[in-house]
Formats: structure tokens, C-alpha cells, sequence
């Protein structure tokens, strides 16, 4: 590594870590003063509210980290053409790809750490985030306790549970009603119990107070037995939770494991299936905001870094709009899973490159 590779990077580098903490900081402090209502009203101690802010700023991090790296990226290409520096460099041969190798490299790296980050350090932090607000601020309650619950175990099983502790992993009246085809029309059984729970040992539910209808006779049968754990169910603790509607909460295989069972259960899952794989293409928009970024300030002079802030979050802006538009025909099934997740970072990338074509090397 050259002397003046590392002049660039520690440059490029202190500017990220200043955009995430400045981007963090105002966060927080707007958040705060949203919330603050709630956490006085509900009493909420000082120690309560600082755990919450810490587990929030995993969440922050992983949002603005394309944004400072955009930023890095266009105030040191932008400074060091103010300063003339950038004009020396291309005069002793400097071409705008050597120039962006080094900036490059760190975005990678950046990018490779991101997806463990986003994939596993994110979900815990939210998963405590969600729990205080659950809580403390009575926020969503539902996902620790929930009320008349109905779900779709398999092509032909519809379970309805009258209620569900996610705590205990118990729950009261539950019916599971088997039908002989995926019209779900005709019942060919139907359990009634008073009280199901999860035996985490076995990995099965067990129901008691059991009563038995089979229908498939010419003559209906009863049967009532004090415990039963029913064949095939798929459906565990965690799709009754309101987790389902969290991935945020999951983390990589976590959410790769409950898709799984959610197919085999045959729900639909591209809104799911968009998460997934949104998990690994959101942290490589850090790579395509510098191809775009760096020959964006490349031979043209900008002024202060006002200018550059504005640019680097008025084109952030426009990435998550086209991210957040794009994912709306992948939740619906309209799009490929994979392809909503990446058209965003295709779509920059190509206007990366095209952007590098017409740059004066």
C-alpha cells in the first residue's frame, strides 16, 4: 500500500465513522423526543431508556452505513479536488479506477462485515428493542400473549387456538380440523382440547382434555382421551408469536428455517422470502454507492461539505424509495424474491457504471 493510499483511506475511513455517529446521534435525539410522552407516562426509568437506545443503534448503524460511505466517498473525492490535490494525482498518472481501488477495498470490507452484522447482531438488538416496547410501553402486547388465533398447518389442516402465553408456550381451546382435500371443504376429523403446550424436549404438542370426531364413517366416532400428542403438525411456539410479522427479529437461518416451514405448511411466503434475501443485498449497496459516488466528484469541483451531505442523502433518498417501491411487487409475488432484493443495486450499479464511462479518467 502506497503512502498516498493511506492518505485516502484515512480520510475516507474517519468520514464514515463521523457521518454514522452524526447520523446515529440525530436519531436518537428525534426518536427521543418522539417517545418521550411514552416513556414518562409509563414511568419508564432512565437505565430502562438507555438500554433501548443502545439496542436501537444496531438498527441505525445497518441503515446509514450506505449513506456515510456515500459520504465518505464524495467529501474526500470532492476535498481533494478543492485543495488541487486530486489535479497532482491525475498529472503523475493517477486513473479514476486506481484512484477507487483503495476506497473500494474498504467498502467490500464493509460490505462482508455488514452482512454478518445485519444477518445476526441487528435481530438480537431489535429482539430486545421490541421487548421493552412490549413491556414498558405496552406496545404489541399481543406478541407475548395472543387471542383467537387461526393458522393454516399444511394443505389440510386449519388449527384455531382461543388463546396463547409466548411465554410459557401454553394455551387454552385449541380445535384442529383435518379436511380430505386442500379445497378444505369436507372434515374428516376434528380435535377439540382445553389445553395445548409445547414440550420443548420432544419437540411436539401436547394436547389434554382431548375429544376425537372422525367423520370419514358411515357413523360419526367419538373418542376422549386425556392427553394426546397429534401426528403431522408442523407449526411451532414461534409461528404463533407475532414474530411471524417480525423478521427484523431473526436472524439469518432463523428466517430461513421458519420460511421452510411455512412452504411446507403452504403459506405463501415471497413477502418473507424478500427479507431473506434482503439481509445479504442491502450491505452491498455500500460497494455501488462508491461506484457511483466517487466519479460523481471526479474532476468536478464541490464546495464544503454541506454539498456533499446533501448529494450523498438526496441519492440515499432515491435508493430507498426505488427499494421500498420494488419490495411492494416482491411482497405481493409479482416480482422473483431475489430479484426485488438486488433490482435496487442493479439498477445503481448500472447507473454506477454508466457514470464512470462518461467521468474524465
Amino acid at each position: 500500500m502506497k503512502i498516498l493510499d493511506r492518505y485516502v483511506l484515512r480520510q475516507f475511513i474517519q468520514t464514515i465513522l463521523f457521518g454514522l455517529l452524526t447520523f446515529t446521534i440525530i436519531f436518537i435525539v428525534i426518536d427521543l423526543m418522539e417517545k418521550l410522552d411514552d416513556f414518562l407516562d409509563h414511568k419508564v426509568e432512565t437505565m430502562i431508556i438507555i438500554q433501548y437506545y443502545v439496542a436501537f443503534a444496531p438498527e441505525i448503524i445497518k441503515l446509514m452505513t450506505p449513506v456515510a460511505v456515500l459520504l465518505g466517498s464524495l467529501f474526500v473525492t470532492g476535498k481533494l479536488s478543492n485543495n488541487n490535490e486530486l489535479t497532482a494525482m491525475k498529472s503523475s498518472g493517477m486513473s479514476l479506477y486506481r484512484f477507487m481501488i483503495p476506497m473500494l477495498t474498504v467498502s467490500l470490507t464493509i460490505s462482508l462485515v455488514a452482512v454478518y452484522f445485519n444477518g445476526w447482531i441487528v435481530p438480537y438488538a431489535n429482539q430486545r428493542k421490541f421487548d421493552i416496547e412490549r413491556i414498558f410501553l405496552q406496545k404489541n402486547p399481543e406478541s407475548l400473549a395472543r387471542t383467537y388465533i387461526y393458522l393454516q398447518d399444511g394443505p389440510s389442516r386449519i388449527v384455531s387456538i382461543a388463546y396463547f402465553d409466548g411465554a410459557s408456550r401454553m394455551g387454552n381451546r385449541i380445535s384442529i380440523h383435518e379436511f380430505s382435500d386442500t379445497n378444505l371443504v369436507s372434515v374428516t376429523r376434528r380435535y377439540d382440547a382445553s389445553r395445548v403446550r409445547w414440550d420443548s424436549v420432544s419437540g411436539k404438542w401436547i394436547l389434554s382434555d382431548v375429544t376425537i370426531r372422525d367423520f370419514g364413517s358411515k357413523f360419526d366416532r367419538v373418542e376422549h382421551l386425556a392427553s394426546l400428542t397429534p401426528p403431522g403438525l408442523a407449526f411451532r411456539p414461534a409461528d404463533i408469536v407475532k414474530k411471524i410479522d417480525k423478521p427484523d427479529e431473526m436472524n439469518y437461518f432463523e428466517l430461513k428455517d421458519f420460511i421452510e416451514r411455512q412452504k411446507k405448511s403452504g403459506n405463501d411466503v415471497s413477502r418473507w422470502a424478500v427479507d431473506f434475501h434482503g439481509k445479504i443485498a442491502f450491505p452491498f449497496s455500500s460497494v455501488i454507492v462508491v461506484l457511483f459516488g466517487v466519479p460523481f466528484s471526479f474532476g468536478k469541483r464541490r464546495k464544503g461539505l454541506a454539498i456533499q451531505f446533501g448529494i450523498s442523502v438526496a441519492i440515499c433518498f432515491v435508493y430507498l424509495v426505488f427499494m421500498k417501491v420494488s419490495q411492494v411487487f416482491g411482497y405481493n409475488g409479482d416480482l422473483n424474491p431475489v430479484l426485488t432484493a438486488w433490482i435496487a443495486n442493479l439498477v445503481f450499479l448500472g447507473a454506477g457504471i454508466v457514470n464512470i464511462i462518461h467521468t474524465e479518467k
